[in-house]
């Protein structure tokens, strides 16, 4: 049975949670496996998989609706304890990650949170609205993708946030970290990727 979803409304349960974002455009293994990667490693009591309505860097044409998109990530999380996929950026109406995170610190004050990238996100993340909030808002774990691994750490915010970043042997602290603080985790890889799936299927 998948887990119940994600109250909106927020509650005071004092877990640790990595936030996996993404237009999960489709959801696939290699989500699973990244956010089981991410929870292991980093010692989360969950990982959500925050599917989001419209990513504002990408254009709309080709995106699955919500709904669908949504089923897909509950699939790929399925009846594990630790996975929950939850679509709550809808019901907060928030668009930009900066103000979800804010929100989601308001709803949920107890929980520790974590942001989750890969490598390919901390390349461009210095394009995200009010994206220094982002860094200054959770501790941020990012995880390698290849081949983006060495480009990312050369990038803006890797550079500029380069005396917060924490050695990857103190990853199961970084949730109790205050932010500014982040790690790189070098990941076993995973061969499936969103883009690849879609042209399988033709999709744009």
């Amino acid at each position: 049975m998948p887990r119940p979803p994600v109250n909106p409304w927020g509650d005071r349960r004092r877990v640790r949670v990595g936030l996996l974002g993404g237009s999960f455009n489709p959801a696939h293994a290699g989500h699973r496996h990244i956010a089981l990667l991410a929870q292991e490693r980093l010692g989360l009591d969950e990982v959500w998989l925050l599917v989001s309505p419209q990513n504002p860097l990408k254009p709309a044409r080709g995106m699955a609706p919500l709904a669908r998109r949504l089923a897909a990530a509950q699939a790929i999380a399925g009846d594990h304890p630790r996975l929950r996929a939850t679509a709550i950026e809808q019901a907060l109406g928030t668009r930009y990650t900066a103000d979800t995170l804010a929100a989601l610190r308001r709803r949920f004050p107890a929980t520790r949170f974590v942001w989750l990238m890969g490598a390919d996100n901390l390349v461009q993340v210095a394009r995200w609205h009010r994206w220094m909030r982002i860094f200054h808002a959770l501790p941020v774990a990012v995880l390698a993708r290849s081949p983006y691994s060495q480009k990312a750490l050369a990038a803006t915010a890797a550079r500029r946030l380069a005396r917060f970043r924490l050695p990857a042997g103190r990853a199961r602290g970084l949730a109790e970290s205050p932010p500014p603080a982040w790690t790189f985790l070098h990941t076993r890889l995973h061969p499936a990727s969103a883009s690849a799936l879609r042209a399988q299927t033709g999709a744009p």
